[in-house]
């Protein structure tokens, strides 16, 4: 009997220099394929054999070689390794590609054809804020960009140095706790620490940092494992249990910033009512108006004895959707993990947790609960065991009431056993001409349907594309729609002018630019019109003030610094 076909999906980790050791997710010995299922669906959708999978690819595993030259004197070179050592510089090809990449598709694709486009002039790693205080005010005197690197995880070309420069890599020294609060339950961190350090510190605080009790961060975002603290506070971004613990932004305490114009640190209180906050106004910036050096966070009891999982499959889209918003405003608290998926992404959800073919599978069709219609409902519930009983009793009460059928915890240990690892399969898929790229969007219940519906239908005016989408990020006044598409092309322009088009449908159907991801240089072409000039203006406005000779990431970050839109 013939064994079924199954690709030899690359399991090597990347040649120490190569391209694919820069654009490859995550760990380098790590790997992660689609099942069985999950490669027949593809098949049929891209219309794809065997044959297609037999194929050799362009898979960026040529060592780095970057043709442009640093353009930074060498004397400027010199005066910088006086300040940090020259040990703490590079300027070899393979360091100024490495940390001028983040892990956009088309940042991919550009290495994968070996053809790095923007990249730094000159790798430092800062040792401390007072290195960053010279290095700011020297490149200030002599008219030098400066970018910021931290975990390297950019989806929105927050990395790319378009006027070349320096780029500040915070993560080889700036990655420590500085102090833990356990009064005001604050921790105080260098912005390079990485997720995992940071959450390891805080659940092990007794042992670690002498604390009394065991504490979580409570943001998880999918990058989690490669993202840091800092990045997470100058990007906006969001967690995987965020609809209990709050945004990033929610999580800051204070901040303290090096600009070109001045050094500063905002004030921890709780809160005040001492006019605009500058403490607001800097988180999200993107290095746009300075360097983040150290940042006060919020902490929270760690008490995962105490987690309620839960999963129900839902007859439609509109129920699932009715169901969340009456969760999200019932005032009994709200589920840490809270996630609902489209019908489509539902369908492949099944496959990919391992519920498609399952007793649980039988039932739920037994149930009448039809393919490409069915939604699923994944939750989870945190904190003092009480409350969390009490979270996931009336999140039942108000399924059953729409229709729902809970189908055990199952789903959401089978997800949260892949949540940090699924984008690990996005090498698997490109090897083979296949992208897989996601954009996401905040929106208001009222208008949720109306950007569901549109972004769904510019992204199915292409042939043979999946498009799954889910909410995971829960408000009483509305939540975020995230699009996950799936399509074949080896054409960077093809892709972009694509996906460039999906940032148009989202806006054009009254979602904003981006919930989580930030903007940075991909975005900012948009920006404008969606916030409107008069609010562009003070951003500019604060550009001046802190960054009077636009060294701070300058070429379009947050598009500041883009030409001026003519008024019709």
């Amino acid at each position: 009997m013939k064994s079924e076909f199954f690709p030899d999906w690359t399991e090597q980790p990347p040649g120490e220099k190569s391209y694919r050791s820069i654009f490859k997710w995550g760990a380098m010995d790590s790997f992660k394929h689609p099942n069985v299922r999950l490669f027949k669906m593809m098949k049929e959708k891209f219309r794809l054999t065997d044959s297609d999978f037999l194929k050799k690819r362009m898979e960026g595993n040529e060592t780095v070689l970057c043709r442009k030259k640093s353009r930074i004197p060498r004397r400027h070179i010199d005066r910088i390794c006086s300040i940090v050592g020259r040990e703490n510089t590079a300027v070899d090809d393979y360091s100024r590609v490495r940390y001028s990449y983040g892990k956009t598709i088309e940042e991919a694709m550009e290495l994968r054809k070996g053809v790095p486009g923007n990249v730094a002039d000159l790798v430092v790693h800062p040792r401390n804020k007072d290195d960053i205080k010279k290095l700011v005010k020297y490149c200030g005197e002599n008219r030098i960009p400066v970018c910021v690197y931290g975990g390297g995880s950019s989806v929105t070309l927050g990395l790319s140095p378009s006027k070349g420069g320096i780029m500040l890599v915070m993560g080889t020294h700036m990655n420590k706790i500085i102090s833990l609060n356990e009064r005001n339950q604050t921790v105080t961190v260098q912005p390079g620490m990485m997720g995992p350090g940071f959450e390891d510190a805080l659940n092990n605080a007794p042992e670690r940092l002498g604390a009394n009790r065991r504490y979580t961060c409570g943001h998880f975002p999918q990058s989690f494992e490669y993202s840091s603290v800092g990045g997470w506070v100058v990007t906006l971004g969001s967690g995987q249990t965020s609809s209990y613990y709050g945004d990033a932004y929610d999580l800051v305490v204070s901040q303290e910033y090096v600009t070109p114009a001045a050094t500063f640190k905002t004030l921890e209180y709780p809160a005040t009512a001492t006019g605009p906050k500058l403490n607001d106004i800097m988180k999200g910036s993107e290095g746009s108006f300075g360097v983040l050096v150290e940042v006060t966070m919020k902490i929270f009891r760690h008490m995962p004895e105490n987690r309620r999982s839960f999963a129900f499959v839902f007859p439609s889209w509109e129920a699932t959707v009715d169901a969340a918003r009456e969760i999200s405003q019932g005032e009994f608290g709200s589920p840490s993990v809270f996630r609902m998926s489209d019908p489509e992404e539902t369908d492949i959800a099944l496959k990919l947790y391992g519920i498609e073919g399952t007793i649980i599978d039988s039932l739920i069709s037994l149930k009448g609960y039809k393919p490409m219609e069915r939604c699923l409902f994944l939750g989870q519930s945190e904190g003092e065991k009480n409350f969390t009983a009490n979270v996931k009793k009336q999140v039942k009460k108000i399924c059953k009431k729409h229709g729902a059928m809970y189908i055990t915890g199952l789903p959401v240990k089978n997800w949260e056993h892949g949540r940090f690892t699924d984008p690990y399969m996005r090498e698997d898929l490109q090897d083979f001409g296949i992208v897989i790229d996601t954009l996401e969007s905040g929106v208001t219940w009222d208008g949720l349907m109306k950007l569901h519906e549109g972004v769904r239908k510019y992204i199915k005016s292409r042939p043979d594309i999946v498009c799954m989408t889910h909410g995971s990020h829960f408000y009483p006044q509305g939540t975020n729609l995230y699009f996950i598409f799936i399509f074949k092309t080896d054409s960077i322009k093809e892709y972009r002018k694509f996906q460039r088009g999906v940032i148009a449908a989202i806006s054009k159907n009254g979602g904003s630019l981006s919930h989580h991801h930030g903007v940075g240089k991909m975005i900012a072409p948009f920006l404008e019109d969606h916030i409107g000039s008069a609010q562009m203006d003070v951003l500019r406005a604060l550009k001046r003030h802190f960054d009077p000779k636009n060294i701070m990431n300058p070429g379009g970050q947050l598009g500041l610094d883009l030409p001026r839109k003519r008024k019709k």
